[in-house]
């Protein structure tokens, strides 16, 4: 049987050929090309549906954001998790607007119009994204070659485009449906309670509800009885362990030694690493070719007292155990959240004055800094505050003439908390015979006033403070510490900042409001593609921190033998010279750090 086109056509009855396969996915395809979403065919589905047009090209965007440079270059994988959690933010953001659009404009389209404008909406917000994703992506992979080479890292880069789109875009559908369950969770929660009460107070009922579940669940749950908790666990097994290759010392004059008033269980892994790694007189005389002494190093763990008062008290004994206060030079160090002290800051200053020194500090906690930060910040000042009351006024009694030089110095954590110790610059002035703080985190009070009340025209990131009479920041110290070019007057408290350096830079403030960091003119290591997004740079920042170790010196936060012109400028001996200062440093970068 013919049709009036003259092709066979199936007798009624009879079964019509099967289509072609190729035919079949052809129109299939010219079907999606037509309407490029799918839509749900029941209004009560409240999970399987297509995601809002709106909500998912601002997300888009937000992820493309994701992939401007920061302040220190990333692998690929943190990349993908940088763009699936700001692509999420992206959605939230969008969702909202999709929600209150509608109330503000008053374009009301009948049912065809709005099906075929939402057709042709994601027609081109599928050919742009595609398009521009794979654009982006490239350049991407250059800006952070660019960024790899500005400090001083081989150029070559390894950037799985592919995997970062994908990764990105499973991670951002895993939390948006983590969202919609809470969604489904809490529309549910509103009809139960519709049973009993009047709609206005079951919505307010169920809307606090539902908010204090995942408040509760995400803050007390998840994070403090969950990862908290597991970071803690492992930061106590470790606090109870030593670093290959320490030992206990043998010398009277450190805490944990068989003399010491500090068992050496009491110490703790940090305090271990301090007090088992301290130089001997033979290794400083073979540097000085001069008579030195063994250097006192106080340490007073957590184990080893309860509470802040106990252990300082503690550490004061020993001072007096070891004559710390005959000593030329005393220095309070602050810890960071682990009770950390670089060795490559306490040992030049050991150097310098043929370990005539005595360095003390006081252990506040075992856990990594990141949470201390987040559960027990005051306690470093709290704790550190309490051991410099005490040596000031254990200082005070003794005749000025007699009295040994007084600094103080801490690196990130441990910065805050000896900061935590004085009012303020003028305090801190008046208080000590200088100060060297290094890579101070932002909310560093001394830094942050010092930082904001800063001479006119200096740039934050390298800030000129009463025009350096006391106080100056350095990344190059040998340049640096020379500018301006004023009288350097005594006491000298300098800060070592690297404008690459997140931890110096992170704050809260970053998800609404651009940084001064970002302002013209940027700092030396950091590149000038990198701009300022909502959202988007607080969270490359944030992850930006984790990444700050896996640059060299001086970048990130890695601050290497610059502790070396930094104390040499602090408290210089008499007689020292510029030429000691590179001996010195050529010196520390020929040896490894012993922790």
């Amino acid at each position: 049987m013919l049709d009036t086109a003259g092709e066979r056509v199936p007798f009624p009855g009879q079964d019509r050929p099967p289509e072609p396969p190729w035919k079949r996915a052809g129109r299939r395809t010219l079907d999606v090309a037509r309407r490029p979403y799918w839509e749900r065919s029941d209004e009560s589905w409240l999970i399987r549906r297509w995601p809002d047009l709106t909500a998912t090209a601002v997300a888009t965007v937000f992820f493309w954001l994701s992939l401007t440079p920061s302040l220190v270059p990333r692998p690929w994988a943190l990349q993908g998790v940088i763009g699936g959690i700001t692509a999420a933010i992206g959605y939230g953001i969008g969702a909202l607007l999709s929600w209150v659009v509608p109330f503000l404009v008053r374009w009301r389209p009948d049912e065809e119009t709005r099906r075929r404008v939402r057709a042709h909406a994601w027609q081109v917000y599928w050919v742009l994204s595609l398009g521009l994703t794979v654009f982006l992506l490239g350049e991407s992979a250059r800006m952070q070659r660019e960024l790899r080479k500005l400090q001083e890292l081989p150029p070559t880069l390894t950037w799985h485009s592919m995997m970062i789109a994908l990764l990105a875009a499973a991670l951002c559908w895993v939390l948006l449906l983590i969202a919609r369950l809470i969604r489904l969770g809490t529309r549910w929660l509103i009809q139960l309670l519709l049973r009993f009460v009047p709609r206005p107070v079951a919505v307010t009922a169920g809307l606090l509800t539902s908010g204090m579940v995942v408040t509760f669940g995400a803050k007390d749950v998840v994070f403090e009885r969950g990862i908290v908790d597991v970071a803690s666990h492992i930061a106590s097994n470790t606090d109870q362990s030593t670093k290959d290759g320490i030992v206990q010392s043998g010398s009277p004059f450190v805490s944990g030694s068989p003399q010491s008033l500090i068992s050496w269980s009491e110490l703790g892994y940090q305090g271990r690493n301090f007090t088992g790694s301290v130089l001997s007189r033979q290794q400083i005389s073979a540097f000085t070719q001069r008579p030195s002494l063994d250097p006192i190093r106080v340490y007073a763990g957590r184990a080893a007292a309860d509470g802040y008062a106990e252990q300082t008290a503690l550490a004061m004994a020993e001072l007096e155990r070891t004559r710390a206060f005959d000593r030329e030079v005393l220095a309070v160090a602050g810890t960071t959240g682990s009770g950390w002290i670089d060795a490559r800051t306490a040992e030049p200053l050991e150097y310098l004055y043929n370990g005539d020194t005595a360095i003390v500090a006081i252990q506040y906690s075992y856990l990594p800094s990141w949470v201390s930060f987040v559960v027990d910040r005051e306690e470093a000042g709290r704790a550190t505050q309490t051991l410099v009351d005490a040596v000031r006024e254990r200082l005070a009694e003794i005749p000025e003439s007699e009295r040994p030089k007084f600094v103080i110095f801490g690196e990130s954590m441990g910065a805050t908390a000896v900061e935590d110790a004085f009012d303020g610059i003028d305090d801190l002035l008046a208080s000590t015979d200088g100060a060297l703080l290094v890579g101070p985190p932002n909310y560093s009070p001394v830094w942050s006033d010092v930082t904001r009340n800063r001479d006119p025209g200096s740039p934050v990131w390298r800030p000129e403070y009463e025009e350096g009479r006391h106080v100056r920041f350095a990344q190059y110290p040998q340049r640096d510490l020379y500018r301006p070019e004023g009288t350097w007057e005594f006491p000298r408290v300098v800060y070592l900042q690297n404008a690459s350096d997140p931890i110096v830079w992170w704050s809260p403030d970053l998800a609404l409001r651009p940084p001064e960091w970002l302002e013209e003119p940027v700092g030396p290591d950091v590149t000038d593609e990198l701009s300022w997004f909502p959202f988007v740079t607080f969270w490359q920042t944030t992850v930006d921190m984790s990444m700050s170790y896996g640059v060299g010196a001086p970048h990130g936060h890695r601050y290497g033998t610059n502790a070396v012109e930094g104390w040499a400028a602090v408290l210089p001996p008499d007689g020292w010279t510029q030429s000691d200062t590179l001996r010195l440093k050529a010196f520390a970068e020929a040896h490894e750090s012993p922790y």
